[in-house]
C-alpha cells in the first residue's frame, strides 16, 4: 500500500463513473465482499455528485490504507464551493438545500465507518470518508501520546512520490521524519526513499545527529531536504532541527511559532555546526509539517473552529488553500492528546 493519494479533479459528471469503476476495483483488490463494494459505490456516487451539484466541482483524494489488521479506503473531498454553517444538521436524512429527500449524507454517515465535514460559508467544505472492509468500526491506532493524520500527493502526472515521511514511536517518546527530494519523479523518489531508510534504521536519538546520519547515507543520490522533530517525555522538550525548506509550525492555543531550518542540501552539503531548538512539550499542541509543495503564508487562526477539527480535517483544509500544484505536496498534522 502507498501512502499517497491519487487525486481527481472532478468538474463533470462524465468523470463519476471512471472514478466510482477505480475505486470499486480497488475495493475488490483489498478484500472488500462485493456488498462492501457496492457500499463503496454509494459512497463514491453520492460524494463525486454533490460535489458537481452544489460545489460546481472539486477534487477528490483516496488511497488504500492499513487500520490495524483492516484494509480500509480513505477519501476526502475538497471544494470551494458555498459552504454552509451547520455540519451536523445537514449529515441527518431528510435534510436538504435542494429540495431533494436529502438522504444523501444520511448514507454516507451510515455506510463508512467514519465521517467528518468542516465547512466555512462562502470558503467551501472539507469532507472525510474513511470505508473499511468490515462495517464494524475499524480505528486507527495511535501510540503514545501523538494523534496524527498525513496527506501526500504527487506532483500531475508522476506516478512516484518524491516527498515522505516516517514516525517512529520509542520507550520514551517519538520521532517524526518529513523529507522531499530534490525536484519530482524517480529520482527524487529514490532520494527520499533513501533518506527514510536510514531515519528508519539509526539509533541516533537527537535530531541534529540523525540528519547527519542521513546525509552520510544518501550521498549517492539526488539529495533530499528534512526536518526531524523527537520528543522526550521525560524532559517533556521538542527538539527540532531541519535542512531545507520543510516548514514546521507549532501551535500552543491560538498562539504559534515556525521553526526555521538551516540551508543546505542532505546528501550534497550541509552546515558544519548543527543545533537542535528545544521547545517546551505540552498537552494539546498541535504541530504541522509540509513540504514546499504548500505555501508557507497561512494560519490557522483563520478558519472558524478549525482547533476543535481532526487531524485529518485541519491537513485537508490547509491542502486545500495553500497547495502550489508545482511540486509533490506533503503536509502532516499531529495533536498531543
Amino acid at each position: 500500500m502507498d501512502n499517497t493519494f491519487s487525486s481527481y479533479k472532478i468538474d463533470d459528471r462524465s468523470l463519476i463513473p471512471f472514478i466510482k469503476r477505480e475505486i470499486h476495483n480497488l475495493a475488490i483488490q483489498l478484500g472488500f465482499t462485493p456488498h462492501r463494494a457496492a457500499e463503496t459505490d454509494i459512497i463514491v456516487a453520492e460524494l463525486t455528485s454533490n460535489l458537481i451539484k452544489f460545489a460546481k466541482g472539486g477534487e477528490l483524494l483516496y488511497r488504500a490504507h492499513l487500520i490495524g489488521e483492516q484494509s480500509a479506503i480513505e477519501i476526502y473531498c475538497l471544494d470551494n464551493g458555498p459552504g454552509f454553517e451547520n455540519a451536523a444538521r445537514i449529515m441527518n436524512d431528510g435534510y436538504s438545500t435542494s429540495n431533494t429527500l436529502g438522504h444523501g449524507l444520511g448514507s454516507i454517515k451510515r455506510l463508512s465507518n467514519d465521517f467528518q465535514i468542516y465547512s466555512i460559508k462562502n470558503w467551501g467544505c472539507v469532507q472525510y470518508v474513511r470505508i473499511c472492509e468490515k462495517v464494524d468500526m475499524c480505528l486507527p491506532t495511535f501510540k503514545n501520546e501523538l494523534k496524527y493524520s498525513t496527506i501526500a500527493v504527487n506532483y500531475p502526472g508522476e506516478k512516484v512520490c518524491g516527498d515522505g515521511y516516517h514516525i517512529k514511536n520509542l520507550k520514551n517518546g517519538f520521532q517524526i521524519f518529513v523529507g522531499d527530494g530534490l525536484g519530482h519523479g524517480e529520482h527524487a523518489y529514490e532520494a527520499v526513499q533513501a533518506g527514510l531508510k536510514a531515519f528508519r534504521q539509526t539509533t541516533e536519538l537527537q535530531p541534529s545527529e540523525i540528519l547527519r546520519d542521513i546525509h552520510t547515507k544518501t550521498k549517492k543520490t539526488r539529495g533530499l531536504v528534512a526536518t526531524i522533530v523527537t520528543v522526550d517525555y521525560k524532559a517533556d522538550v521538542w527538539n527540532i532541527c531541519g535542512i531545507g525548506n520543510i516548514n514546521t509550525r507549532i501551535y500552543n492555543g491560538l498562539e504559534n511559532k515556525t521553526y526555521t531550518p538551516y540551508n543546505g542540501i542532505l546528501g550534497h552539503n550541509i552546515p558544519r555546526t548543527l543545533n537542535n531548538t528545544v521547545v517546551p512539550y505540552k498537552k494539546h499542541q498541535i504541530i504541522i509539517m509540509h513540504s514546499d509543495g504548500l505555501r508557507t503564508r497561512w494560519s490557522l487562526n483563520d478558519m472558524t473552529g478549525i482547533f476543535k477539527q481532526s487531524p485529518g480535517i485541519i491537513a485537508a483544509s490547509l491542502l486545500k488553500e495553500n497547495i502550489r500544484g508545482n511540486d509533490d505536496a506533503t503536509i502532516l498534522v499531529a495533536k498531543i492528546i
